[in-house]
């Protein structure tokens, strides 16, 4: 506390407040009225008798220890916590934030469950500003605060945007609506497949085939250690595909012989598709003179012929698996499958070549506009979860109410200093604290 101005108090926090242990209220004894139940990490139920009658600070003591919360209103902390309910005069709110700057949720001593032990809370040293600085402090970072909850909730909302934005290109570019004034004639007619994969027409001049006409398709090799012989290999499953692209950083490797080798290779521009998991999901094999890899049996190999673009096959894949027509296809009830035999039936609205390029090409250009977005956005984020505890450092350095200081030289000095204040806690403490009992002599 070096760093505090000169007219502040410092202390520990076992001077100023108590952590009270909070009493068990199991969730079958909760009535759901009234008052909220709070446990280590917030709200957790509702109960018509409050235990604490005030408003107060919960302090998470088991699980999410460290943890502060506040409530306004008379609630009922539960046994994995403590609760503060007497601030001798001073905001409960400077207080609240002041219990957020603490390392609280770094006092872990525990070795099974994490938990906050009271004696390393109360050995915290903390900053005790004037009373009136202490009000100032509160209603600035009251203000400061919101601000930043503001702009966090603005940005958390724009991820959804660019999901939506990113679903709203893939239905424009399958549709031909991306392409419209690209082409030569704007034309649409309807198909007799438009009701069941939700077209509503398609461009006159596309055509419309089954999978089954425009890839060779495969299953991959089966992961059965018992059988593998051959030649050490590295293989792509089911969790290594992404949409539009491949985690290969912890790839495994299985046996295969060499014809195994050949069945069962990637070659550039291969569209892997997951059979279970998320059944659909898809990406393009890049070669980039690697060695060789195999595919696990979970996934289908789709080898597509000369009339479409491997991206093509994928952006189609994306855009109904998005719209759930593709779903259609899938088998099981709690498990989900994409079988080869329904996949053969999958239809795909297939553009000229020329168009499907240029389709290609604006949807590459507009995900990258989207992705740098993304980008910005999450090094945004970053900073701005970072800018609360930067602001509620400065609060309890006294850099927020420097001025503050400046021009209320009274509020701060004699009576309203913070070494009176200090001595007005203890003393209100003192009185709190019940009378010993004197022992009577035996005979008495």
């Amino acid at each position: 506390m070096s760093m505090t101005p000169l007219e502040w108090g410092t202390s520990q926090l076992g001077t100023i407040l108590e952590l009270v242990y909070g009493k068990s209220l199991p969730a079958k004894k909760r009535d759901g009225d009234n008052y909220a139940v709070f446990g280590s990490n917030g709200v957790v139920g509702q109960h018509s008798v409050p235990l604490v009658n005030t408003p107060g600070l919960i302090i998470g003591r088991k699980g999410s220890f460290g943890e502060v919360h506040i409530s306004e209103q008379p609630f009922s902390p539960i046994d994995t916590t403590y609760y503060v309910n007497k601030f001798y005069g001073q905001p409960i709110r400077y207080w609240f934030y002041q219990l957020k700057l603490l390392p609280l949720n770094q006092l872990n001593r525990a070795t099974a469950i994490p938990g906050l032990n009271r004696d390393d809370a109360y050995s915290q040293s903390i900053a005790l500003p004037p009373l009136a600085e202490q009000k100032v402090i509160a209603d600035k970072l009251d203000v400061l605060l919101a601000q930043v909850e503001s702009t966090k909730a603005r940005l958390d909302r724009i991820p959804q945007i660019l999901k939506r934005f990113r679903q709203s290109v893939l239905a424009a570019a399958v549709s031909g609506r991306l392409t419209e004034e690209w082409r030569d004639t704007s034309s649409y007619c309807t198909h007799e497949l438009a009701d069941d994969w939700k077209w509503a027409t398609i461009p006159q001049n596309w055509d419309v085939k089954l999978y089954s006409e425009v890839a060779e398709s495969r299953l991959g090799k089966m992961l059965d250690k018992t059988k593998n012989s051959g030649i050490p290999t590295k293989y792509v499953g089911n969790i290594n595909v992404r949409w539009f692209r491949f985690n290969l950083s912890e790839m495994q490797k299985i046996l295969v012989s060499e014809s195994e080798q050949q069945e069962f290779s990637l070659r550039q521009g291969d569209v892997l598709i997951c059979e279970g998991g998320e059944p659909g999901r898809c990406a393009i094999w890049d070669d980039n003179g690697q060695e060789p890899v195999v595919f696990q049996k979970a996934l289908h190999r789709a080898r597509v012929s000369d009339r479409l673009f491997p991206e093509w096959l994928a952006l189609n894949l994306k855009n109904d698996a998005d719209n759930l027509s593709l779903a259609q296809l899938f088998t099981g009830t709690t498990i989900k499958h994409l079988t080869g035999k329904a996949l053969k039936e999958y239809p795909i609205r297939i553009p000229p070549i020329k168009e499907q390029a240029e389709i290609v090409r604006r949807v590459d250009q507009l995900f990258a506009y989207a992705d740098r977005i993304e980008q910005q956005v999450n090094n945004a984020q970053k900073q701005v979860n970072n800018l609360t505890q930067s602001i509620l450092a400065k609060a309890f350095r006294g850099e927020l109410t420097e001025q503050w200081r400046k021009d209320n030289p009274a509020l701060i000095s004699g009576d309203n200093s913070a070494e009176a204040l200090l001595e007005r806690i203890k003393a209100e403490r003192a009185a709190l604290k019940p009378a010993k009992r004197s022992r009577k002599k035996a005979g008495v």
